[in-house]
């Protein structure tokens, strides 16, 4: 169990660092990361990922944003409160969806969000 909660303490080391160089790493890493190493079913892991983001994880990496002028809070808080309703509904939905179309939807997302970076880079 203490290698896995090392795992686990690695997983959040790896996606607290990507969230703060790119604003990332619930989906993109702690999902695939726990379906992969700890062996937890697809559900399960976005269930676990989004109860990771409760607490306060992105403070510390927002509040060094926010000292140099780079945080609309504003939009923070509006993007957060459509987080809130957003993430109940989502969830809802992918308990209904089989874990096989979850799955593909998930690569469908990630395959989108990497053309459209890839045809925008630089601008």
């Amino acid at each position: 169990m203490a290698y896995m909660g090392l795992t686990f303490l690695a997983i959040g080391l790896a996606a607290g660092v990507l969230s703060g160089v790119f604003g990332i790493g619930g989906g993109l890493l702690i999902v695939p990361t726990l379906v992969a190493i700890a062996n937890f079913s697809t559900k399960t892991a976005l269930g676990t990922s989004l109860a990771s983001l409760l607490l306060p994880v992105g403070l510390l990496g927002a509040y060094a944003y926010y000292q140099n002028g780079h945080v609309n809070v504003q939009a923070s808080l509006l993007i957060a409160l459509g987080l809130f309703l957003g993430a109940g509904v989502g969830a809802r939905a992918s308990e209904l969806l089989p874990v096989i179309t979850l799955q593909r939807l998930f690569a469908v997302f990630l395959v989108a969000m990497a053309v459209r970076l890839w045809i925008h880079a630089g601008g």
